[in-house]
């Protein structure tokens, strides 16, 4: 007696240490979790101390123009950010009213944030216009400091006199402005979307709530982490890298959470504690989780090897995000589903009823995904061939997709006083002006440089930085470089930095065109040809040299992400058939969203083009993100093979994800299409071609084309494991039909 006495009571300590453990390890979680939002949350508005949209810095270090910015210091004294104002009017501008102009221009430097130097206004040859250069500080608002501008122009300009301002400064500033609703506007629409979706999807009113609080956890604590490595220089964070972070984490850990909510809901049904049916459903949604969440990091770490900064950061940036996605949906999720028990899918929650389960054998043989899996049972390769046969049309009008590049005017959507200004500056001055190609030569060659330079149908002028001109340069001619000042004064010298001189080309055409770029390319040629160590930079430079880098970056990195996802699905899956077949799908699913995009934005909202970067970001979201819902899917069709044969097992998997990858799909596109609030055409082309990608993954290739093609193939999709062959190693047969 004394024996099972102490059995009892040895019993009772271990069922009260399990309850202990039970109430304690998911408190624990929750608490670690809202400590770290509750931390990150304020770095939402600090993102700004950390990130530079400036298109320079995300350069290669062997361009060349991002040499020449890293010597633009030296020779200057000054790393202001130039504006350039624009005057302008229906008549030809009076004495009177370029005295007038000229004396306001002078008085902006008492203006914060405006540098001295100001230029002089310098009338055009027709008479109409004026315009005048106003160097910003670097380190000021530049937003600020343009509006305060604008309204100080405007408010003294002379009757009938227009002021635009443009240039460097005035690009940057339509950029900031445009970003500035990254943190409110864009987050805002996602979390309504998904919302949404998530009411009509669980409709309960509390659940909606936990998997959203689940993903903005997520968003905190991985914003928190991305800011701190900006903050000591480990990556560069941009406007429009923190607008994916924010969107991809979102989507991601919604997806992943529906997952495990579907999971959950399913062990509820068929297990009455709830600590059992939270095993139960981590154990199935562990590895397909782990194996899309591995899936995403390693094509957004493939992003490592590009040239291009702005790529090889945000691969990173974007890859830490996946990681707390994944975390919170395995840690943070399932703690508060225990917690909450069936009360969290109220008014609707799941009865225990075992009995109705087994009669179910786990599926329901009523409802949309079971139709259609009957469907697929008795058309299976009719229906592949005929889904095949329309991506395929859809990929030829991928052809079509003009991802040559855009110029900075057009890289803002909507109305841009810096677009318009630069119109106007077109028509009155140079294309140029304000925008110089900066050549950088021998002191000894600088003559035959500077002839070079303005023998080119492309450059209006050519100056030479000096120190010893107000404005910092001096012309230059074929008979040298030319005085300023008084009449009779000397010619002054230009600036030497380690036995080099810096020319200033001033380009006929504006400095963000193809005609310009045309131009910037052939001094190149021509000046390595005269002397090989010659350098070109400036705006037009470095538009080239991003494009350049993008188009190899593209060529480099699709087929390496390629390569790195055949491999986790050949791991994963434990076949080398169905990953091909998989991959194959995803990537005609992406050709035919790019066909369709293309079409789209040439026919109906007549964009301008697209950066090289598009199709590459479109490659690496649609290829990585959409591979999970034939993850899903295929995971829980191998999970039903290994019992129910192959051919049973693809129409079980099918009807057991097909509401669950449904939803999943409609989250994503949801969150990808909020990136079109933000007025910026390239994350509006991205918006886009993903929401639409993913779409036709879900509805498409998800639910007709992979399903009906392993279906018509059977066994042998699991080629080469022993699932591809009648026996196992047992002698046992798999079966090939279903029970029904």
């Amino acid at each position: 007696m004394t024996m099972a006495r102490g059995r009892t009571e040895s019993s009772g300590i271990t069922r009260g240490r399990s309850r202990w453990v039970r109430t304690l390890w998911p408190s624990f979680l929750i608490l670690a979790w809202l400590i770290g939002a509750a931390i990150g949350g304020p770095y939402f508005g600090r993102v700004d101390e950390v990130s530079s949209n400036d298109q320079a810095n995300y350069l290669p270090a062997t361009a060349d123009a991002t040499k020449v910015q890293e010597l633009v210091g030296e020779f200057s004294d000054s790393d202001a950010i130039p504006a350039i104002v624009v005057f302008t009017a229906d008549a030809a501008l009076s004495e009177e009213q370029l005295e007038t102009i000229s004396a306001q221009t002078a008085d902006l430097t008492a203006v914060e944030g405006v540098a001295e130097q100001i230029s002089p206004a310098i009338p055009s040859d027709d008479g109409l216009a004026a315009q005048a250069f106003v160097p910003i500080d670097s380190d000021a608002e530049v937003s600020n400091v343009l509006d305060q501008l604008s309204q100080t122009l405007r408010e003294g300009a002379p009757k009938g006199v227009q002021v635009h301002i443009t240039g460097p400064a005035g690009f940057t500033a339509d950029l900031l402005q445009a970003f500035a609703g990254v943190d409110g506007l864009l987050l805002g629409v996602a979390l309504i979307a998904v919302f949404v979706i998530l009411l009509a999807v669980y409709r309960s009113a509390l659940l909606p709530l936990v998997v959203l609080a689940t993903s903005m956890f997520a968003l905190c604590v991985a914003l928190l982490s991305v800011w701190w490595l900006a903050h000591s220089g480990v990556l560069l964070l941009s406007g429009q890298t923190q607008g994916i972070l924010f969107i991809l984490v979102i989507g991601a850990a919604t997806d992943y959470s529906l997952l495990y909510v579907s999971r959950y809901r399913e062990a509820l049904r068929s297990e009455q504690d709830k600590w059992t049916a939270t095993n139960k459903a981590l154990r199935g949604s562990f590895e397909p989780i782990l194996a899309s969440g591995g899936t995403v990091i390693a094509g957004l770490l493939c992003l490592l090897f590009s040239d291009l900064k702005s790529n090889s950061t945000l691969g990173p940036v974007a890859a830490i995000g996946i990681v707390f996605a994944m975390l919170a949906a395995l840690t943070l999720l399932p703690s508060l589903l225990l917690i909450l028990g069936r009360s969290a899918f109220w008014p609707r929650r799941p009865r225990y009823e075992p009995e109705v389960v087994d009669a179910e054998h786990g599926v329901h043989t009523t409802g949309l995904w079971a139709k259609l899996g009957r469907q697929i049972k008795v058309k299976a390769r009719p229906i592949w061939t005929a889904t095949a046969a329309a991506l395929i049309i859809g990929v030829v009008a991928a052809t079509g997709f003009n991802a040559t590049g855009v110029s900075q005017s057009d890289l803002v959507i909507g109305d841009s006083q810096a677009r318009d200004g630069q119109d106007l500056l077109g028509k009155h001055f140079p294309g140029g002006s304000g925008s110089p190609a900066l050549v950088l030569v021998q002191e000894d060659q600088l003559q035959a440089a500077s002839d070079l330079t303005l023998g080119h149908a492309g450059v209006s002028s050519v100056s030479v930085v000096t120190a010893d001109s107000p404005s910092g340069t001096a012309p230059v001619t074929s008979d040298g470089i030319q005085a300023v000042g008084s009449p009779g004064s000397a010619a002054p010298d230009p600036t030497v930095v380690d036995g080099q001189v810096m020319l200033q080309a001033t380009l006929s055409d504006a400095a963000d065109s193809s005609a310009a770029q045309h131009t910037v390319r052939g001094l190149r040629t021509e000046l390595t040809d005269l002397t090989p160590d010659a350098l070109v930079g400036g705006v037009t430079a470095t538009a080239i040299d991003t494009n350049d880098a993008s188009i190899h970056d593209r060529n480099l990195i699709i087929p390496l992400i390629l390569i790195v996802i055949l491999l986790i699905l050949a791991a994963l899956l434990r076949s080398l058939l169905t990953p091909l077949l998989l991959i194959a799908s995803t990537v005609l699913s992406f050709g035919t969203a790019l066909g369709v995009s293309a079409l789209v934005f040439n026919h109906v909202l007549d964009f301008p083009g697209a950066d090289p970067a598009v199709p590459l970001y479109a490659f690496v979201f649609l290829v990585a993100l959409g591979i999970d819902y034939n993850i899903f899917l295929m995971t829980r069709v191998r999970e039903e093979t290994l019992e129910h044969g192959t051919r049973s097992g693809v129409l079980r998997g099918l009807t057991i994800t097909g509401g669950v990858i449904t939803s999943a799909g409609l989250v994503l596109a949801a969150t990808f299409a909020a990136l079109a609030v933000i007025p910026i055409l390239f994350l509006a082309q991205l918006a886009f071609i993903v929401s639409f990608g993913v779409l036709l993954d879900t509805f498409v290739v998800r639910s007709l084309l992979v399903p009906a093609l392993c279906y018509d193939i059977g066994p042998a999709i699991w080629w080469p494991s022993r699932l591809s062959h009648p026996r196992d190693k047992d002698g046992q047969d798999f079966p090939t039909k279903d029970p029904s």
